[in-house]
């Protein structure tokens, strides 16, 4: 089965989010993604009041970027949320826009390395363990989760480099590919690992017919979620979560 969610974009002001994210949970939407884009919005601070505003609807942060937070903090962060609002919670963690991390300070030179230790280090905090790491980014000293969740918490990997979509097969618990993947891209993926698939896709038709057909060509090609985002640029956020939320034929 595959699922359908919305993106709302960091570029739009956090204090329009309730409105879509309402929209969202009353339209029957399955998830809304938010980004944790430099220098915009906070993914985990949007994530939290998105859950508290709603029941039902499951929110996902994709990506937070792991040169910018020390590893336990996200752990606590993600802890929380899931213990606040079990099963609704899906976090998932890249590298970042180099050149952002560079503007922090938080440039690394191996951003691969980075993002397997702590991926390694984020998941074991999660699953309950006490943790000791002396990797080249990643240093940890006994430490583990007063609050961890009840049940290991899944983290998903991110990107669009070879190198870092082979790193999500093989430690990430699923892998999200951004609007660039094309269908090819997705199949290719999608036939290496047995763990959910996220594919973002572009659109501001609000044409029921062209978007079932283009969200059913990716499920197809094997994503398990489908997350459509509008353009930067476009308006009425809200009414397009709506139009989402009323389509037919496209979770099976």
């Amino acid at each position: 089965m595959t699922t359908l969610g919305v993106v709302y974009r960091p570029q739009l002001p956090p204090e329009n989010l309730r409105s879509v994210v309402l929209a969202a949970e009353e339209s029957g939407v399955d998830s809304l993604w938010l980004w944790e884009d430099c220098f915009l919005e906070s993914g985990i601070a949007c994530a939290s009041a998105a859950l508290a505003w709603t029941s039902r609807l499951k929110v996902g942060v994709g990506l937070l970027p792991v040169p910018l937070r020390n590893v336990a903090i996200t752990a606590m962060e993600a802890a929380t949320l899931d213990r606040l609002f079990p099963g609704r919670v899906t976090i998932g963690v890249g590298h970042g826009v180099q050149d952002w991390m560079g503007q922090v300070g938080a440039r690394v030179a191996s951003p691969l390395r980075l993002l397997r230790e702590y991926t390694d280090a984020l998941k074991a905090l999660l699953a309950g363990e006490r943790v000791t790491a002396d990797g080249r980014y990643v240093k940890l000293t006994g430490v583990a989760l007063d609050w961890p969740p009840a049940a290991p918490m899944p983290v998903y990997l991110g990107g669009h480099g070879m190198k870092t979509l082979v790193l999500a097969g093989e430690v990430g618990d699923g892998t999200i590919l951004d609007a660039s993947a094309d269908l090819e891209q997705v199949r290719a993926i999608r036939a290496t690992r047995d763990h959910p698939v996220v594919v973002y896709v572009e659109t501001d038709s609000r044409d029921a017919a062209f978007v079932t057909d283009l969200v059913s060509q990716v499920a197809g090609a094997g994503a398990t979620s489908v997350i459509l985002q509008q353009s930067a640029a476009s308006e009425d956020p809200e009414g397009f979560v709506r139009f989402v939320g009323s389509l037919d034929g496209v979770r099976a």
